[in-house]
């Protein structure tokens, strides 16, 4: 037996409690992982507070990643003792997830864990500094460079946010930090931020074209926010989309992607092949300052993650929301 935080549903009732569960809770078949950490995402959050469908059977444990060591392995590629890290593959929807002391999943969800990152580690960056590592890569493949201009990053006091910033500073990119909170500045300039802004001025509506002002965006918002991003992107600029904690709507016009050439790219993490998996981690490992990294750090228990999820959908957590299974 062990502890999990299971969501379960009784007469259209959605309840999220920690409790003891068996093996045989877990998936069938799989590589069993003895979890040290999980985290708290904006989905995880949805999920736990039943805010968006996000759990599509129950009871299920939530969680949408996790950090830890192989225990059982049905598969040759992969040994007991092996260090991994689990993102996405519908794990916290579907599938039982991070948020409990062990977890069963396939061995092609797994990621090997690069050698200078702790699970702590690991899960500190969790899926939201993977999703912001999706999105660097992204800008760069599409020739953004530091000589091009300023990087904006919204939502940059947020998970995805935090790690953009310090992933970017780290390569030299000017950045360009909006968020909602005024208290957030120094945090955001820790992390390697240049210049800060006030969330509001791009969350309303705007004109479809406005002054060239980015080379590239990292937006883990959506809505106006995105709508205006797009619309201050300099000729040939680059829009990265990864979130809509503002809003799933984009209340945009053609105009900045047939006069300025813009491109408008989605990044997905969830489903996102090992390619690109694999080289998002491995810039983590590169490019992540720990040092940095511990100062966006809140850790939390099992039992705290219930209190903490509707103030993540509210935006009140600043940084990232690691979860010690353990305790």
């Amino acid at each position: 037996m062990f502890n999990a935080l299971l969501a379960t549903k009784d007469n259209d009732q959605h309840t999220v409690a920690v409790t003891q569960i068996d093996e045989g809770a877990l998936a069938d078949s799989g590589v069993l992982i003895k979890v040290d950490y999980s985290t708290i995402n904006y989905k995880d959050a949805l999920a736990v507070t039943a805010t968006a469908p996000i759990i599509r059977k129950y009871p299920l444990v939530p969680g949408i990643d996790l950090a830890g060591t192989i225990e059982e392995s049905d598969d040759p590629d992969w040994q007991v003792g092996d260090r991994v890290v689990v993102n996405g593959w519908g794990m916290g929807e579907g599938h039982s997830g991070g948020l409990a002391q062990y977890a069963r999943v396939p061995a092609s969800f797994l990621v090997k864990l690069p050698p200078n990152l702790s699970s702590r580690h690991a899960m500190a960056i969790g899926t939201a500094g993977y999703t912001a590592a999706l999105c660097v890569d992204a800008l760069e493949a599409q020739g953004v460079t530091p000589d091009h201009g300023e990087i904006l990053v919204t939502g940059a006091s947020g998970g995805v946010g935090s790690v953009a910033v310090a992933l970017l500073a780290a390569r030299g990119f000017s950045v360009a930090a909006s968020t909602g909170k005024p208290d957030a500045a120094d945090y955001l300039k820790n992390l390697g931020a240049t210049s800060i802004i006030d969330r509001h001025t791009l969350s309303e509506a705007g004109k479809p074209l406005q002054a060239e002002q980015w080379a590239g965006v990292v937006d883990a918002v959506g809505g106006n926010t995105l709508a205006n991003a797009c619309a201050q992107t300099r000729y040939g600029g680059v829009v990265t989309a990864c979130g809509l904690a503002e809003s799933a709507a984009l209340p945009a016009t053609v105009m900045p992607f047939i006069l300025r050439g813009v491109i408008l790219r989605g990044v997905d993490s969830v489903m996102a092949p090992s390619g690109p998996r694999l080289a998002a981690w491995a810039r983590l490992a590169r490019d992540m300052d720990l040092e940095r990294l511990e100062t966006m750090i809140t850790e939390i228990g099992l039992s705290d993650v219930s209190e903490v999820a509707p103030d993540v959908l509210a935006g009140k957590v600043t940084g990232r929301l690691l979860v010690d299974v353990n305790r």
